[in-house]
């Protein structure tokens, strides 16, 4: 999953990729303990996966934090 794909998303539509990224993680070490997983790197890029939206999910609060505090100032 690219960057530029999931940066066009809002923060509830993240936080509901991350809830199914989460749960496909768990199926991949689900497979991977029972000798299912072909492809171990599978989650190494689901983990990945999950660290790129968690940074914009937490981009976007900081963004949203500093636009109400200038409102706040003027």
């Amino acid at each position: 999953m690219k960057i530029k794909e999931i940066s066009v998303k809002d923060e509830k539509e993240l936080k509901d990729l991350l809830k199914e990224k989460r749960q496909e993680l768990f199926n991949l070490n689900l497979d991977n303990k029972q000798n299912k997983l072909k492809n171990t790197r599978s989650i190494f890029n689901t983990r990945k996966d999950m660290a790129r939206i968690l940074t914009l999910i937490r981009e976007k609060q900081l963004i949203a934090s500093v636009v109400t505090e200038k409102a706040e100032i003027k």
